[in-house]
C-alpha cells in the first residue's frame, strides 16, 4: 500500500499561518495526507492567538498535539509545498507541488482578522484535499 502524500506548510517563523493550516489539515485530510509545517527562521513559540482560538472556536488543541515551530530540516520530504504568502522561497525543499496562498498575517491584529486567517485556511485546506485526493486516484477520477 502506498503512504499518504507528505503536505507542508511553510511561512518565515511557523508560529501562525503554518502552524494552523498543519493542524486543519491533521482535522479535515489526515485520512488523504499527513500535514506538516516548518518555517525558515522559527519563532520561539506558536502564536497564542492562534492557539486560543483554534482551541476555542475549533476543538484543536495544537499544544497537545505537540506542534511547535520547526525549521525545514526537521520535516519529512513532502510532496506537496504551500506557502502561507509571505514570500518564502523554500529552494532545498524539492516536492512534486508548490503553491502560495497568499495570506497575510493576522499577528497583532485582533480576534476578528485571525478567525478570518482560520476561515480562509480551513477552506484552502479542504479544496487541497479534494485535489491531493484526485491526484492520487489519477485516473478513476477521470473516468468517475
Amino acid at each position: 500500500m502506498r503512504t499518504k502524500p507528505v503536505v507542508a506548510f511553510v511561512c518565515i517563523h511557523n508560529a501562525c499561518r503554518s502552524q494552523i493550516a498543519e493542524a486543519l489539515g491533521r482535522q479535515l485530510a489526515s485520512d488523504v495526507f499527513t500535514s506538516c509545517s516548518a518555517g525558515t527562521k522559527i519563532g520561539e513559540r506558536l502564536n497564542p492567538d492562534a492557539v486560543r482560538l483554534l482551541r476555542d472556536r475549533c476543538g484543536i488543541d495544537m499544544t497537545a498535539a505537540g506542534q511547535h515551530p520547526k525549521m525545514l530540516s526537521e520535516i519529512p520530504a513532502p510532496d506537496w509545498v504551500i506557502t502561507m504568502g509571505c514570500g518564502v522561497k523554500c529552494p532545498a525543499l524539492p516536492a512534486g507541488h508548490h503553491e502560495d496562498w497568499g495570506l497575510e498575517d493576522p499577528t497583532g491584529k485582533g480576534d476578528a482578522a485571525f478567525l478570518e486567517t482560520i476561515r480562509l485556511i480551513r477552506e484552502k485546506v479542504w479544496n487541497l484535499r479534494e485535489r491531493v485526493l484526485q491526484e492520487e486516484n489519477g485516473e478513476d477520477t477521470a473516468n468517475g
